[in-house]
């Protein structure tokens, strides 16, 4: 059984128990996806980066993004190959991505993505703030499909 929902909640539990975001760019009509270690918060998802590379600057260029997280996935076999299963929770999103300059919010961005992952907070030396890129995807639409559940 295979659900497609708008479902708001649905949509963030999978995010916040997600652990990897494939991130989705166009570089010049090619398709291009990165995987990141994410952080979200207040329907907003964050992640760093260094200040220099592909990622950024197809993002400088053009900031459309589409994102993926997957959870639960387990594969089920059965007796015929064309009748194996893939039991899983997803969600796809599409918005735009937005680089951090306020310092503030540097900050907050990086909680999100400590927070993510269980760590503790911390506080974050000016320096590493200055040379830490940031991004923010404010995501504009998103669904949530749950397989096998």
């Amino acid at each position: 059984m295979r659900n497609v929902t708008p479902d708001r909640a649905v949509i963030e539990s999978i995010i916040r128990r997600a652990t990897v975001c494939r991130i989705a760019l166009c570089d010049e009509g090619q398709p291009y996806v990165v995987p990141v270690s994410f952080g979200y918060a207040d329907g907003v998802l964050y992640f760093h980066s260094s200040a220099a590379g592909r990622k950024v600057d197809v993002l400088r260029k053009n900031n459309a993004v589409c994102v993926e997280f997957d959870v639960d996935q387990e594969i089920v076999k059965a007796e015929g190959a064309c009748q194996w299963d893939v039991k899983y929770r997803s969600v796809i999103g599409f918005g735009r991505a937005f680089f951090v300059d306020v310092e503030e919010e540097k900050r907050r961005a990086l909680d999100a993505i400590v927070a993510q992952y269980g760590g503790n907070l911390q506080d974050y030396p000016p320096s590493t703030l200055k040379k830490t890129t940031v991004v923010r995807i404010e995501i504009q639409s998103a669904t949530a499909k749950v397989s096998g559940y």
